[in-house]
């Protein structure tokens, strides 16, 4: 039986082989190095990573999913524990799923199952180019269902929208250093994507609604108070 047969319980084998041996992730980085060392160490000698995730392919990550995890997060407690989320991002990055699992993530999967996503937005944000990146996730900021997220000082409610945000702007989301992409308006810039439309409309064009009706109000207020300064004199005529 040829070497690539087994799978070894040991993940220090991935992490000292990915980087000869196998592919890149399409941003050109090293899967088994986007983590940082010290992250890394933690969860392959966690007891949820050796219980749970040894021998599982991109399906069982579903059934880890709907089991296991209930918050989002990176290290959490005075020990930096590794969260299951964290724990299965990792182990993403050693399976590297195709776009055509990570779209069943997204959506079928994504549609009953929020962690399922999330996991999956995390996992693109980390190995998918700038371009690939905006337009996967930005979609997914109209998704408006609760999260947990699990840190070092406890556990706090957050969104789903929330989360893609900062997966979109931030350095650093679940104790995970994200490589810097290029900013959107450079790629608009390049023509690389189109401007982005907000859901709600032109911010130029709300902005202008919003002092045509503060001065139709304002207009109101001053027309009814001259309406009731008339009124007040002519009582005032009746009673003299």
């Amino acid at each position: 039986m040829s070497r690539s047969e087994y799978h070894r319980a040991d993940e220090r084998a991935f992490l000292d082989e990915r980087g000869s041996s196998s592919r890149l992730a399409p941003n050109g980085l090293n899967p088994a190095t986007i983590m940082e060392k010290a992250v890394r160490e933690r969860i392959i000698e966690s007891y949820f990573y050796k219980e749970q995730c040894f021998g599982v392919n991109e399906a069982d990550i579903v059934d880890r999913i709907v089991e296991h995890v209930d918050f989002v997060g990176g290290v959490y407690g005075t020990v930096q524990k590794p969260t299951p989320f964290l724990c299965l991002a990792f182990k993403l990055l050693q399976l590297a799923p195709s776009d055509a699992i990570l779209d069943e993530y997204l959506r079928f999967g994504g549609e009953k199952f929020k962690y399922l996503r999330a996991l999956a937005l995390f996992y693109i944000r980390m190995t998918r180019p700038d371009k690939d990146v905006f337009t996967t996730l930005e979609p997914f900021l109209e998704d408006r269902r609760k999260l947990r997220r699990k840190g070092r000082t406890g556990t706090t409610l957050t969104f789903m929208d929330v989360f893609v945000d900062d997966l979109l702007t931030k350095d650093r989301v679940c104790a995970t250093s994200l490589w810097k992409m290029r900013k959107r308006d450079i790629l608009e810039d390049l023509e690389l994507l189109e401007a982005r439309v907000s859901p709600l409309g032109d911010i130029e064009d709300l902005l202008q609604e919003d002092e045509e009706e503060q001065r139709r109000s304002e207009g109101d207020d001053e027309n009814g108070y001259r309406s009731d300064s008339g009124s007040v004199r002519s009582l005032e005529r009746e009673e003299s």
